[in-house]
């Protein structure tokens, strides 16, 4: 497995864009509308917010995976169209101007929104600039940079990665972009991440992957305790490579490949954290179990204490201590002197 460059466009048969429409208007050079296009159907899957408040995009793209394909998928910054007035409806509209102008049904169009909650989403510029948009099409870099920085809100960096992987005797690819850096928490807090590869796999097994690799990625990251409303990852397959994903071997290549992705665009949220000025990995050993080890980080991790102890430089074991100590995990507190 290697590294590449592309994110979104290093697979196969996917073109990105990302341009500015107006829903942001304190920064009309921000861009703040993105398209990912696959040249043709894909399988797909997601993963969503476990927060009971989910924005309109969430509720529509759950009834868009119905079948378990996409072609598409439409974002914009600076409105999360959540908690309010006409969200499903023009999270709808959305969708079914990105069709028209890709030729393709509005059910088979994914959607998100992130930025501001409790405002109405000024959908008319979205529909006014899909031409553009979607003319400003391409399977490059450059492409998949101008989606990253189109989803961005607070974020100061881009996020992107994209790896390379031999199934089969093939080369398969898969890239993501992801934006996040405020309400940053276990159980998918905020963030957009979104999925491509050339590989051939059902909807059932990327939902089973995406599943899986989270918990080890975006689940176990955190900044501020916040889990948002629509934080969403996304995953789309469409098989341009010609190599299918079937098999156990196969599988457990592609799970690599996409752990690998998504520990990387992980580090990034986490790195770029507002407010944050470092960033901390905790690595636990001696449990009695993975679940024990969960615990411990989870409660380590979030203490407030061990956080300001980590930002003065004051390496008080104290507080890492009095962490583990209340965190639930068997543990034996001797073993510190």
């Amino acid at each position: 497995m290697n590294f590449v460059e592309g994110g979104v466009c290093a697979a196969q048969g996917f073109r990105a864009a990302g341009i500015h429409v107006g829903v942001k208007t304190h920064a009309t050079w921000k861009k703040d509308l993105a398209l990912i296009v696959s040249d043709v159907d894909c399988a797909a899957a997601a993963v969503f917010t476990k927060n009971v408040v989910k924005a309109a995009p969430i509720l529509v793209d759950k009834a868009h995976l119905t079948d378990g394909k996409a072609r598409a998928i439409v974002a914009n910054s600076g409105n999360a169209n959540a908690c309010a007035p006409q969200g499903e409806e023009n999270a709808e509209k959305m969708c079914a101007a990105a069709a028209a102008a890709i030729g393709c049904k509005p059910e088979d169009v994914l959607v998100s929104s992130t930025g501001v909650i409790g405002q109405t989403l000024k959908v008319g510029v979205i529909e006014e600039g899909m031409p553009a948009l979607y003319a400003a099409l391409e399977h490059s870099e450059a492409a998949s940079d101008a989606a990253a920085h189109a989803i961005m809100t607070t974020d100061t960096v881009k996020k992107e990665a994209a790896v390379e992987t031999v199934i089969g005797g093939k080369t398969v690819r898969l890239g993501g972009i992801a934006k996040g850096s405020g309400m940053i928490h276990p159980n998918m807090g905020t963030m957009l991440c979104f999925l491509t590869t050339d590989c051939a796999i059902s909807p059932e097994m990327i939902r089973a992957a995406l599943l899986e690799t989270v918990q080890v990625s975006f689940n176990r990251i955190s900044v501020d305790g916040d889990t948002s409303t629509n934080d969403t990852l996304y995953g789309l397959a469409n098989g341009a490579s010609g190599v299918s994903a079937s098999d156990e071997e196969s599988i457990k290549a592609l799970s690599a490949s996409l752990t690998s992705v998504l520990g990387d665009l992980a580090y990034m949220l986490v790195k770029d954290g507002e407010g944050a000025s470092k960033v901390a990995r905790i690595h636990v050993t001696g449990a009695a179990s993975d679940a024990d080890a969960e615990r411990v980080a989870r409660t380590v991790g979030h203490s407030q204490l061990v956080k300001t102890a980590l930002y003065g430089r004051d390496g008080q074991l104290g507080r890492i201590v009095a962490a583990v100590g209340r965190s639930g995990a068997d543990f034996n507190p001797t073993m510190w002197w």
